[in-house]
């Protein structure tokens, strides 16, 4: 008999345990996913609308989800879009390194106005010019570095990046010249690495993916073991949407902040004029471009452009974004493989901004 209750008592004790881990299991489930609600008639309808005409003008999305007032309205995910895959973001990248760095200013680890050499004394160039010497870790923020054709490393498989681009000419005063340049986020990367001791991504990792539920992603390496900072991070869609409802949040998610309110709003306001990569601001009126039409010339900030509808964005090559509209409390999530990236936003202002 006595034998007869331990084994009834170790029993119940076994089903406690699993009803608990059940729950709890269900409970982490809610904390890692966005909140869903029932996508409304005139959004599915828009967004129906949305990928016929992506498809009209042979437009290869792979996803979208929408997040309004913090929860999921829509998602679909396509042709190489997969919800469980991460996938590649390119210059996406370089907002998550941007907020490496304003976390390692907010820890005191480095400031806007740290001279850019002064990290790499044993990387510089023979001769040292002025205006290298002047390049502020603000200048890379800004993509006004100074450098009139932008540095590249491929080709440059055998060499120091950090070098590579120290060695590039300075042909302007740099916070003067607006230019695009991946490089010099990668330059970003390479300081924040230096002061805090972690690469970019194991930086983050505590402060900002596991917060956000984001599994560690994989995040490319230069030859000297240095995240690209300004490209070869790879997320999911909905950790892109989580990156997005953070922003609109100012930083600050579920009751912690994650990210300084103060960095985000620096991060997202217009720094410097801007246009887009590969093209110069002189060249705009020669290619039809204007501030009218283009979303690429509405300003840039910390890693991130500004939007012609008033809103924000990160933004990578092929058509990657997590764009932010305050105004309608919302954020969409995109990835794509596109060449017209300038008419896939034109659709995502004409089709589904009116909805939100």
């Amino acid at each position: 008999m006595k034998m007869k209750k331990v084994f009834v008592f170790g029993a119940f004790a076994v089903l406690l345990a699993l009803t608990a881990c059940k729950n709890s299991v269900k409970e982490t489930a809610e904390i890692i996913d966005l909140p869903r609600t029932e996508t409304p008639d005139s959004v599915a309808k828009a967004m129906e609308g949305f990928f016929q005409a992506a498809a009209d003008d042979s437009m290869d999305i792979h996803s979208v989800m929408i997040v309004k007032d913090g929860n999921v309205i829509y998602s679909h995910w396509q042709s190489e879009g997969v919800d469980s895959v991460p996938h590649v973001l390119h210059s996406v990248s370089k907002t998550f390194t941007a907020t490496a760095v304003g976390l390692a200013i907010a820890d005191g680890k480095m400031a806007l106005s740290d001279k850019v050499i002064d990290y790499f004394p044993d990387k510089l160039p023979a001769e040292v010019s002025e205006n290298l010497k002047a390049m502020t870790v603000r200048d890379l923020l800004t993509m006004s570095c100074g450098h009139d054709e932008e540095p590249s490393w491929r080709g440059a498989s055998d060499q120091d990046w950090a070098t590579v681009f120290l060695a590039h000419p300075v042909v302007h005063e740099p916070g003067t010249f607006y230019l695009y340049n991946s490089l010099g986020t990668y330059m970003l990367s390479a300081i924040v690495q230096q002061v805090t001791g972690e690469k970019v991504v194991d930086y983050l990792t505590p402060r900002l993916f596991d917060p956000l539920h984001i599994d560690k992603p994989k995040w490319e390496e230069s030859p000297q073991g240095i995240n690209c900072g300004g490209w070869g991070l790879y997320l999911k869609t909905e950790d892109l949407a989580k990156m997005g409802q953070l922003l609109l949040q100012k930083g600050e998610w579920n009751g912690q902040q994650l990210i300084p309110a103060k960095w985000v709003a620096e991060m997202s306001k217009k720094q410097v004029e801007s246009i887009n990569p590969g093209t110069r601001i002189e060249q705009a009126a020669e290619r039809g471009m204007t501030k009218e039409t283009s979303d690429w010339m509405q300003g840039y900030g910390y890693q991130m452009w500004r939007c012609r509808p008033g809103c924000f964005r990160a933004d990578g090559a092929r058509g990657q974004y997590i764009i932010v509209v305050p105004d309608k409390n919302a954020v969409i999530a995109i990835t794509s493989n596109v060449e017209d990236l300038q008419g896939e936003l034109n659709l995502v202002w004409s089709r589904i901004l009116p909805v939100l």
